[in-house]
């Protein structure tokens, strides 16, 4: 599965989230994506990670414990993975590419086909 496409989607899952695992949740990622973009390497931003600590900044900005953030936290990210895993077993994907009409235009731009059926149970 397309890596995009399922960032896509699990942004789309983060949004339908109970408004304080949302806060909780996008939190901790700002502070991770910041550091990601000072980083130059992946060790320069596990080295980063352990310095700032993005899970112990959000115990104290949400007045948890350390062990209260990391549980609600697993607990969220199990609720995206879950729902993710679920969508991503209702998508259908289908390359176009080679097309009648796909081919009339003679680009080099691929053409997709993208459906998620929602399962409602």
């Amino acid at each position: 599965m397309n890596s995009h496409l399922m960032e896509i989607i699990s942004r789309e899952i983060v949004k339908t989230l109970p408004p304080k695992q949302k806060e909780i949740y996008e939190f901790v990622v700002g502070l991770e994506e910041e550091l990601a973009q000072k980083a130059s390497n992946s060790e320069e931003f596990m080295a980063l990670l352990v310095k700032h600590s993005p899970h112990r900044q959000a115990a104290a900005h949400f007045n948890f414990s350390f062990g209260q953030l990391m549980m609600t936290m697993h607990e969220i990210e199990d609720i995206i993975n879950r729902q993710l895993e679920n969508k991503l077993n209702n998508v259908t994907w289908v390359e176009l590419t080679d097309s009648p009409r796909a081919k009339k235009k003679r680009n080099k731009v691929k053409y997709f086909y993208f459906s998620i059926n929602e399962s409602h149970s």
